[in-house]
């Protein structure tokens, strides 16, 4: 009977020293003891990862029992494999296998760990072996423990098993919606160690067979770049077209034309390569290749255009077909006439196209193929026809003559003329008819979705194809500008005299005449018609390919609105069957429209506008230099990229003004629309490149700009916590800066943040920003007290010259029941700005900033144990399960959510219950009422408290809570207009900060309304007028606009009795002996030695109440803290307490005594 079964242990690994020997006639075995019967399993492994290293993975690398085995290996490289036979020769089935363990790693979080009971077991359910089993021994007297002959299990094969780190590997870096993603495991799992991946959280590669067979059509560069590229530039143009172009252009200025357009397109093929070799390109083409270089925006915009552009060719090639096969028909046979029988049958031709591609790619393939076979004996048979001559007299009265020298003469220089009841041509309008033959070099990358590999096909096929085309169409201008007359009269009477060209307007044959020269000059006729149909059809056929497929790749990527229904795809092409229909009923519509030179012009513009995109998104990420750009085609050029855009530019207005300002015009209303709209995409475009760059670039040469009075800003760190929960605070310093100066908020927690909630907070803070249309930045600072975490911001905010000068925090409402400690923090911090030459402002509204309205009750709740100064509950492993979950739900929500409800913050602090009526005879609030705002807020619930961090984040972020709109109630104290005076208290010349921030206030369209009063302090009683008007002067050299000046005389008057015992009742919980040790009490020396300063500011305060009591806002200067424990911090406290409580908005403000104001110009 087997023994029960048994875990295997990796760790301590021993053998016998003392190998027993079988009886005489069995094989010489080993015995192997029962404890020791890992050895044959885990073998040569042994000597490479020790015990110690193997529990170093502390149990979570994990393995499935459930599912099938896989017969593929991923990983062949790194693993090992053994003949099957082996394992029946060594093992000779003592030990049997349970259960067959299939292929994992440690990214099968949802399997059993292996780790279970032990920090260092394997769970290898096997049999135990009889005491009698041994093994071989090898001839050197080792042990023979190679994993090779030993088991075959899984475990021995893979060294991934051994440690929690992937290896590098294709599918790490894959896109997250890719079904062969494999993410490598993050930080936190690696750096905690305790840390493991959400159960459920399983690999699709590990769960599929990696070998899938799929039936998608996939084609080389050959069959699937170059044939297509081809097959489009020799179009219609060819043979309907390029005779005509000689004709009018001559030889000489053909050939340029010819190599302008080619140079044009070698210019974007190169871009163009440059950009499919800089990573994977998907369906889309050149919709993709922009729109990922230069962003959405250029993206959405082109995408749409090419789409148009390409349906419009479908339809002038079919119209070129029409053209091609009315020639055939003899006039007495036309059903109606001759532009109607051609647009009938151009309808009948795009319908049977569309049925072909829609039967699917693989039929398209084919007929193209078929049609190339054709195109080339087309080609071959013309020029073979022109070495041959003309073969009658007939072909001699229409303008083939064969090569003649006088010939070439005579047609080497232009001779433009009108055409079909047009003006005269030129060289552009001719130019603009033929450039549409080069349009086909985009064929190939329209279908990149469909290609095996279109980095390396693109650009190979591409460029061959535009040598290839060049050549071929520089030969045949010259050939037919050679051997056929411009003017033929078709006379055959006209040949003995050599007069076919005196036939004046009356001629019907020659160059300019007839768009049958191509079939005159071959050798066989009939082969030059399928030629020409086989040109057309291909060239509709890549179109009506290539419009759909960029159609739907923009839809797919949902840029506009109402344009989903095309994304669907059909087939296991995914087949873009909707598309090709919106294709055919526009082909359709532009059949009917007009004919060939109509369209032409059009299609040119559309397309001139996507190659100067294609070079220009070149050229910008050559210029911005991302560390992504690295293209493997090396043989492009930046500003050869550049060149190319802007002659694509030139020649779309040469052509057509009015046609490129159309064409711009789309462009610049579809870019609006989407920069309108935001899409959610981010591509890590060129566009961001350049944007780091440029802001880099300007913080760099800020920092070389000396610092000029004229041009200081305010730049604010304002401490508010989470913003949305101190929205009073955060309103009030955006108005000073407006987005024309920075603003920092800062939030200390004095809790640890892991890196998911602080990604999450800090999305949340953001998305509150934009939400209320804010430019601010967000800082968070986690683990240290708030003395410590304000200290930090203000010595490490800011880059260069783009750094705070201004701290603005909110008053402590709660220094009189707070703990003494965070009363001397509180000073300390201002001291600290004070040393870095920081200016202060201490904002206090009546009622507190703090807002819980945007907060739910759970939300509160989680706030409340991040921020509890109890912190047992955030006390476990950042590690730890639960609050890996709790981050990570907070993260997952923190996209969609309207993060106005979030915040990790130490208590809210709120006024004292202390009245601020100097002649109120109560007495002072007790302790228990002098509660912090967050302390009125919803309690969270004990049950809550007690299921911990992860219950309360959880369901504060279900998808069945309602979200709660931000409360504007509060802050329409600053936001809205308001009546009310703004009261400027400027006390002591702080270098103008207290008068300039109320003046900034005053220029907003909410205060504008609001009469700014400024009050200062009189030198001398005899000397009011004097110096009234001396300030007066002062204000009018700054330009600053006031309303009335008053100058105060009696600030050194003593307080009211009443205002002195209010202030004694103030100060009494912190009143102890002079000899007390108490560092954080007030002594009688201590009011004593500032008795002078203290009258001041009772004085202070009487003279607010009596004059701003009905102010909208007071701004007075902050009494200026001391060091070396000049006054004691709630001295000092109860000064600005007894300042900021004589009205209901009181801004405190201390400048760093440099100057902020100048009458200089």
């Amino acid at each position: 009977m087997s023994s029960p079964e048994k875990d295997i242990e990796l760790s301590p690994v021993k053998t016998d020293p003392n190998p027993i020997k079988t009886p005489a006639g069995g094989t010489d075995k080993l015995k192997v003891a029962v404890d020791d019967e890992e050895d044959v399993i885990i073998g040569r492994f042994r000597k490479i990862s020790s015990a110690k290293s193997m529990a170093a993975t502390n149990g979570n690398i994990q393995y499935p029992t459930d599912l099938p085995p896989r017969s593929d290996d991923v990983e062949a490289g790194l693993q090992m494999r053994k003949d099957p036979g082996e394992r029946d020769k060594l093992l000779e089935n003592n030990v049997e296998v349970k259960n067959q363990v299939t292929k994992s790693s440690f990214r099968d979080m949802e399997k059993p760990s292996r780790f279970k009971d032990q920090p260092s077991t394997t769970r290898f359910q096997m049999e135990a072996k009889p005491e009698d089993y041994v093994t071989e021994e090898s001839e050197d007297g080792m042990d023979s423990d190679d994993p090779l002959t030993a088991t075959d299990t899984k475990y021995g094969k893979s060294f991934r098993h051994f440690t929690r780190e992937a290896l590098p590997r294709l599918d790490n870096y894959r896109n997250v919606l890719s079904l062969h993603a494999a993410p490598r495991p993050t930080l936190d799992e690696l750096h905690n160690a305790s840390l493991s991946r959400k159960p459920g959280q399983t690999i699709e590669k590990d769960l599929a067979p990696s070998g899938m067979i799929t039936t998608n059509i996939k084609f080389g560069w050959v069959k699937g770049v170059l044939m297509r590229c081809l097959l489009n530039i020799w179009g219609v143009m060819l043979f309907l077209r390029l005779s005509w172009v000689v004709g009018q252009a001559g030889i000489a200025e053909s050939l340029l034309l010819i190599l302008t357009t080619s140079v044009v397109t070698t210019i974007t093929a190169l871009s163009m390569s440059a950009i499919s070799t800089n990573g994977v390109i998907k369906g889309g083409g050149t919709y993709y290749m922009i729109s990922r270089s230069l962003g959405p925006e250029f993206g959405g915009s082109i995408g749409l255009i090419f789409s148009m552009a390409n349906a419009v060719a479908c339809a002038m090639y079919v119209v070129g077909f029409g053209e091609s096969l009315i020639t055939l028909i003899p006039a007495n046979a036309y059903m109606v006439n001759k532009e109607w029988d051609q647009a009938i049958y151009g309808c009948i031709t795009i319908v049977l196209l569309t049925g072909i591609v829609i039967v699917g790619m693989e039929w398209e393939a084919k007929a193209q193929i078929v049609l190339l076979i054709i195109l080339l004996a087309a080609i071959a048979d013309f020029c073979i026809g022109s070495v041959i001559g003309p073969k009658s007299d007939i072909e001699l009265a229409q303008g083939f003559v064969g090569y003649n020298m006088s010939v070439l003469q005579e047609n080497l220089w232009s001779d433009y003329r009108p055409y079909e009841g047009t003006q005269s041509h030129n060289f552009f309008s001719v130019f603009s008819i033929f450039f549409p033959a080069a349009t086909g070099i985009l064929a190939g990358a329209n279908i990149s979705g469909d290609l095996k590999d279109p980095q390396k096909s693109i650009p190979k096929g591409t460029l061959l194809a535009i040598v290839l085309t060049t050549i071929s169409y520089l030969i045949i201008a010259v050939i037919a500008g050679w051997t056929v007359l411009r003017d033929a009269s078709g006379e055959v009477l006209d040949v003995a005299n050599w007069t076919m060209s005196n036939c004046g307007h009356d001629c019907r044959y020659g160059l300019h005449h007839s768009n049958d020269v191509i079939r005159l000059v071959s050798g066989f006729g009939p082969l030059i018609y399928g030629g020409c149909f086989a040109a057309t059809l291909s060239s509709a056929l890549a179109s009506l390919v290539s419009a759909p497929k960029v159609f739907q790749a923009l839809c797919q990527d949902k840029l506009y609105p109402y344009l989903e229904f095309f994304a669907k795809g059909y087939g296991p092409n995914n087949e873009p069957v909707r598309g090709y229909v919106l294709t055919f009923i526009i082909a359709v519509a532009f059949i009917l429209m007009g004919g060939l030179n109509q369209i032409a012009p059009l299609i040119s513009n559309f397309f001139l506008a996507a190659y100067a995109l294609i070079n220009f998104s070149t050229f910008h990420a050559s210029l911005a230099k991302p560390v992504g750009w690295r293209p493997t085609f090396r043989f492009y050029n930046m500003w050869l990229s550049l060149l190319g855009a802007m002659v694509c530019v030139a020649i779309m207005f040469v052509i057509s003004w009015i046609t490129a300002l159309v064409t711009i015009g789309c462009l610049l209303a579809l870019y609006l629309l989407v920069s309108y709209r935001k899409p959610d995409v981010n591509w890590g475009s060129t566009t961001q490149a350049q944007t780091y760059k440029t802001a880099l670039s300007g913080v760099h040469h800020l920092n070389r700009i000396t610092e000029h009075v004229k041009n200081y800003r305010p730049q604010i760190l304002v401490l508010t916590g989470f913003p949305a929960e101190r929205p009073i605070l955060t309103d009030f310093s955006y108005l000073l800066t407006k987005g024309l100066s920075l603003m920092l908020c800062g939030h200390v927690v004095q809790g640890p943040v892991n890196h998911r909630a602080r990604e999450a907070l800090t999305n949340r803070a953001y998305h509150w920003f934009n939400k209320r249309k804010m430019k601010s930045f967000y800082s968070i600072v986690d683990d240290v007290g708030f003395k410590d975490g304000a200290s930090a911001l203000i010595q490490a905010s800011g880059l260069g010259k783009l750094k705070p000068n201004i701290l603005m925090m909110g008053f402590k409402e709660d220094w009189l029941t707070c703990d003494r400690s965070e009363v001397v923090d509180y000073v300390e911090v201002l001291h600290k700005a004070l040393d870095v030459h920081m200016a202060l402002a201490i904002l206090r509204v009546e009622g507190g900033q703090y807002s819980s309205d945007a907060l739910d009750d759970d939300l509160r709740a989680y706030l409340h144990d991040v921020t509890d100064k109890n912190l047992s509950l955030f006390s476990h492993s950042m590690g730890d399960n639960k609050e890996s979950k709790s981050t990570e739900s907070l993260n997952t929500h923190s996209v969609g959510s309207s993060l106005s409800d979030v915040s990790l913050d130490t208590p809210q602090l709120r006024r004292a219950g202390v009245s601020a009526d100097p002649g109120a005879a109560g007495p002072l609030a007790p302790p228990a009422t002098a509660a912090t705002d967050r302390d009125h807020a919803p309690k969270p619930k004990e049950k809550d408290k007690e299921r911990g961090l992860g219950s309360a984040v959880r369901r504060a972020f279900g998808a069945s809570v309602a979200r709660r709109a931000s409360s504007f109630t509060s802050v329409e104290q600053f936001t809205k207009r308001q009546a009310g005076s703004v009261d400027v208290w400027w006390l002591y010349d702080d270098g103008g900060l207290t008068l300039l921030l109320p003046y900034i206030l005053s220029t907003r369209r909410a205060w504008s309304s609001c009469p700014l009063r400024v009050f200062t302090l009189a030198n001398k009683n005899t000397e009011l007028e004097l110096e009234e008007r001396n300030m007066a002067s002062l204000l009018s050299k700054f330009r600053i606009d006031y309303s009335a000046l008053k100058m105060v005389a009696d600030i050194t008057k003593r307080p009211r009795d009443s205002t002195l015992t209010y202030f004694d009742k103030l100060i009494a919980p912190f009143r102890t002996h002079d000899d007390s040790n108490d560092a954080t009490g007030i002594t009688d020396a201590d009011l004593i030695a500032a008795r002078d300063r203290t009258y001041r500011h009772l004085r202070l305060r009487e003279l607010i109440s009596e004059h701003s009591s009905n102010a909208r806002l007071v701004c007075v200067t902050l009494p200026m803290p001391r060091r070396r424990a000049v006054v004691p911090p709630p001295l000092y406290h109860a000064w600005l307490h007894a300042i900021a409580t004589a009205a209901d908005r009181v801004l405190l403000v201390r400048g760093n005594h440099a100057a902020v104001l100048t009458f200089y110009s």
